[in-house]
């Protein structure tokens, strides 16, 4: 099945936290549900999702811009579909 991509919405917000957190990217520093909502807020970033036909997204990266250069954050692939 071809992977699509596509722009994260609002109620994606607990399929997406809950693979970044099985993929192990969350730290207790940083609360990702505060994370994914001030990247859709914010016009220089936001969070793709990456779907292939399963029910739960088959990855998701936020990513950002502060005006000189991209940043890459929360990048990872749902356990079970890693090395596919």
């Amino acid at each position: 099945m071809p992977i699509t991509l596509r722009d994260a919405t609002a109620e994606d917000r607990d399929p997406v936290i809950a693979l970044w957190r099985a993929a192990g990217l969350t730290r207790p520093w940083n609360d990702p549900e505060t994370d994914y909502r001030l990247a859709l807020e914010n016009p220089a970033s936001t969070v793709l999702v990456a779907e292939d036909g399963g029910d739960t997204p088959a990855g998701a990266i936020m990513v950002g811009f502060d005006g000189h250069r991209g940043w890459v954050y929360y990048l990872g692939v749902a356990p079970g579909r890693q090395w596919r």
